[in-house]
């Protein structure tokens, strides 16, 4: 499933062309309204189990079962055996591995919520299923963890999952837990959690699996992104265009003109602004940290129309060497991969509000460690 998503595109999904099916406003987690609301099934679903009506009913209602109603072994019905979950720091194979980190999160934070903000889906039963799963949520610290004791401490959290779907079963996840706000919220030091996670990660992981990310070819000046051929607004080309033109050609007046004046941007570590000087902001910060960083879009997928607008998921990978003091302090000389998840809303062919999360906890563990981690590309 993994091969079919990756690479310089065009995707080959079929995107759905209005919102007819998305997260219901108010709704909230599994209540009775909510069932009330949720009606005949709508798309066909073939193999999966008969109480859902589509796609996003699914994706929605297994989060709340596992979650809130702390059904873990529900795992065990919606994720493959050998599923690959995706999280700040690298890949983990196997359901058990899946049960085992939500039982611990479960236990450091049992009162937590996730409420189903967004969800942009792409597939069908024939293609399989891609979801972008933004929730928001609130807990409080009652447990114990690998960071210390509870400190009973409420936070206020939200993050994106994506997931590769087929017949009741997740296949891959790519998730994002907005690390570093939570860390905040609680009175625990970023910086000092990131060095004792990154010598742990040194001791007990393999090698570091990075894809090749080439922003120069042969020495020479960064490519132009070549321009469409279609006869009408391509979304993936607008998408990879953007991220190619801002990051591998620092070209940052590409914000102006795939920005709103007024676009509301949504960041990790609880960044927030609005404005194109904001986005242009953030992406100065980025390049300024790391500045050989290349960026690759490694997955689009949409809903919408010119009409009404798109919804677009974009995951995205990056390779960078610490030589800059904007971000994280003192340049340490490492080089660290970065990812992330972004959701893009899209009104008159310009984006009016931005959601984007990456790894940065895994960044500054990579940063940070006593000793770098060894990359392999």
């Amino acid at each position: 499933m993994q091969a079919s998503l990756v690479g310089d595109g065009p995707s080959r999904r079929t995107m759905p062309t209005d919102f007819s099916i998305a997260v219901r406003p108010n709704a909230g987690s599994d209540t009775l309204r909510a069932e009330r609301a949720r009606g005949e099934r709508v798309q066909s679903m073939r193999g999966f189990e008969d109480t859902f009506t589509d796609i996003v009913d699914y994706i929605v209602r297994i989060t709340d079962r596992i979650w809130e109603f702390q059904d873990v072994g529900y795992i065990y019905d919606t994720y493959a055996p050998g599923c690959m979950v995706y999280d700040d720091h690298g890949p983990n194979i196997g359901v058990e591995r899946v049960v085992t980190g939500t039982i611990n999160s479960i236990n450091a934070f049992p009162d937590a919520t996730h409420i189903a903000d967004e969800v942009i889906w792409a597939g069908n039963d024939e293609e399989g299923f891609v979801t972008s799963h933004r929730y928001v949520g609130t807990a409080h610290h009652l447990g114990a963890w690998r960071y210390g004791p509870a400190t009973g401490r409420k936070v206020n959290l939200w993050g994106i999952a994506n997931c590769v779907v087929s017949e009741n079963e997740i296949y891959e996840e790519w998730v994002l837990y907005n690390n570093c706000s939570r860390f905040m919220q609680l009175g625990i030091d970023v910086r000092w959690a990131a060095r004792e996670y990154g010598n742990e990660l040194l001791a007990t992981a393999a090698d570091r699996q990075v894809p090749e990310i080439q922003r120069l070819d042969g020495g020479r000046h960064p490519e132009y992104y070549p321009e469409s051929t279609s006869s009408h607004f391509d979304v993936e080309h607008f998408v990879r265009k953007l991220w190619h033109d801002a990051y591998n050609r620092r070209d940052l007046s590409a914000v102006d003109r795939a920005y709103t004046a007024t676009v509301r941007w949504n960041g990790t570590s609880n960044r927030s602004g609005y404005g194109r000087s904001f986005v242009r902001g953030q992406a100065l910060s980025l390049l300024a940290t790391f500045p050989d960083l290349g960026m690759h879009v490694d997955e689009v997928y949409w809903m919408g129309n010119d009409v009404d607008g798109y919804r677009v998921s974009v995951r995205w990978t990056a390779i960078g060497t610490h030589r800059g003091y904007a971000m994280y302090g003192a340049p340490t000389g490492r080089r660290v991969h970065l990812w992330g998840i972004s959701q893009l809303y899209l009104s008159d062919f310009r984006i009016t509000e931005e959601w984007s999360c990456f790894n940065e906890f895994d960044v500054l563990c990579q940063l940070l460690a006593d000793e770098p981690p060894t990359m392999i590309s």
